[in-house]
């Protein structure tokens, strides 16, 4: 015991931890949101205590001196009684933040901005309720470096920059809650100098421009993840269609890109049909791709609506990002373990369209998966980390795993009913591999645990007829 201290101490502590324990911290009563959603890769991604349904992105972007300014105004329904709650926010600085229109004290650490609303809108914060909240924000946007080594987050190009979030990389140009699993529609107004253009998702719904800069405002009705959305900014030659069922479609090219990408780019609304056709409605009101200049990224990301591509795609790939909208997209992971969910019917995208358009039995494709050693690393439902979440067991055993569902049903327009099924029930949703498997036993009316344990969990490599 410290000699120096008075003898009410003990009566101030304890009254202290009663208030703490009633949660009552400093005037604002409840409890604060939980830090990370503990997803089983990324412990610390996302955050509890709040559900946000629309983000309000103002972001002043000058490519040259690599800057950005941004305003996020997040509307968020409060699943507890919030005291205080996070976002994830990467390297930018915060300049002011306020909940309900107060001034809100933020604190930081790393990658996480805690907000503590002022006690005056305490009852704004009690479970059910919907409150809004405005965060100021600046600095030098930085690419984020994942556990495999890619660049995400935003990325400079030649002439502008793009920003790509899949699994984490969100974060490095707006505060959120950014985890899979909390989906939100977005406004994205994005101002440039001139002459260069900012592309997002959804629809283009209005274009200002005053003193030789232009703000584009994008907006996304459709629930969508945080890690699909996206700002590209640029010299684009832009082009807006319909297809005959009325999907909206825009596509911005890198002129570089444009000659090696027209023809390609011309096969959206067929794929689309044919995708369709397949897989059920198209989940969303707009389409279309984002297509860089090769260098300006390494990889190409299915960012909503229009998914952007490293240079001019190949049909296989086009192919490949558009099955995203409805594998991903709409039906989203619950968490990124469910990753393979994305990829298998992606890839499995791949080999019907090289069936019916390339004169490539699916079988075809499935042995050429089989016989690739790098499928069998690990089991698709399980990567041993987060590093190998985009490694080939993910896609090329995942897109197996979907063929031997066909195979046992022995029954091709069941199984395909089964794919539209699912994408039905989980349309706009998330959804996991236990949602998955359970979907797929109850549908079919089979007991597929021998299935499950061989080819979507199992360690080793089964026969190829088991």
């Amino acid at each position: 015991m410290n000699p120096r201290t008075p003898p009410a101490a003990p009566l101030l502590l304890v009254l202290a931890l009663a208030l703490l324990g009633s949660g009552c911290t400093g005037g604002v009563e409840g409890t604060p949101g939980a830090v990370g959603l503990r997803d089983p890769y990324f412990p610390g991604l996302g955050n509890g205590g709040y559900d946000v349904t629309h983000y309000g992105l103002k972001l002043d972007v000058d490519p040259a001196a690599g800057q950005l300014r941004g305003t996020a105004t997040i509307t968020a329904r409060a699943t507890q009684h919030l005291s205080a709650f996070h976002l994830d926010l990467a390297g930018l600085d915060v300049d002011s933040a306020t909940v309900e229109g107060k001034p809100a004290a933020v604190n930081r650490a790393g990658k996480e901005l805690t907000i503590r609303p002022d006690a005056s809108v305490d009852d704004r914060m009690r479970e059910g309720r919907t409150f809004t909240t405005v965060v100021r924000y600046s600095g030098s946007p930085q690419a984020i470096t994942d556990a495999d080594g890619e660049k995400e987050g935003w990325l400079r190009t030649a002439d502008g920059a793009v920003a790509l979030g899949e699994p984490t990389g969100s974060m490095a140009w707006f505060p959120g809650n950014h985890h899979p699993s909390d989906k939100a529609a977005y406004d994205i107004e994005v101002t440039v100098p001139d002459p260069l253009t900012a592309v997002s998702n959804g629809q283009l719904v209005a274009r200002r421009t005053e003193n030789d800069r232009t703000a584009y405002h994008w907006r996304t009705t459709e629930p969508m993840a945080s890690y699909l959305a996206t700002v590209a900014v640029g010299r684009f030659t832009t082009e807006q269609a319909r297809t005959p069922d009325g999907i909206r479609l825009f596509t911005a090219v890198d002129p570089e890109s444009a000659a090696a990408s027209k023809d390609v780019l011309a096969e959206i609304p067929a794929v689309l049909a044919w995708s369709q056709d397949r897989f059920g409605p198209y989940p969303f009101t707009s389409a279309g791709a984002i297509v860089e200049r090769t260098g300006d990224s390494t990889y190409a990301l299915e960012t909503q609506n229009r998914p952007v591509f490293p240079g001019p795609p190949d049909t296989g790939l086009l192919v490949h990002e558009l099955a995203h909208q409805w594998f991903g997209n709409s039906v989203t992971p619950k968490t990124w373990r469910d990753m393979w969910l994305n990829e298998g019917f992606a890839t499995y995208a791949e080999w019907l369209w090289a069936a019916d358009h390339d004169d490539v039995p699916v079988e075809e494709s499935f042995d050429e998966a089989y016989d690739d050693d790098a499928n069998w690393a690990f089991p698709p439902a399980a990567p041993p980390a987060a590093l190998d979440l985009s490694d080939p067991p993910v896609y090329g055993r995942g897109a197996m795993v979907v063929h031997k569902i066909r195979l046992a049903m022995d029954d091709d327009k069941a199984f395909f009913a089964l794919v539209r099924g699912w994408t039905k029930k989980y349309r706009h949703a998330n959804a996991s591999t236990g949602d998955f498997t359970a979907y797929v036993e109850e549908e079919t009316g089979q007991d597929l645990t021998g299935l499950w344990d061989a080819w979507l969990y199992g360690g080793s490599r089964p026969p190829r007829e088991g």
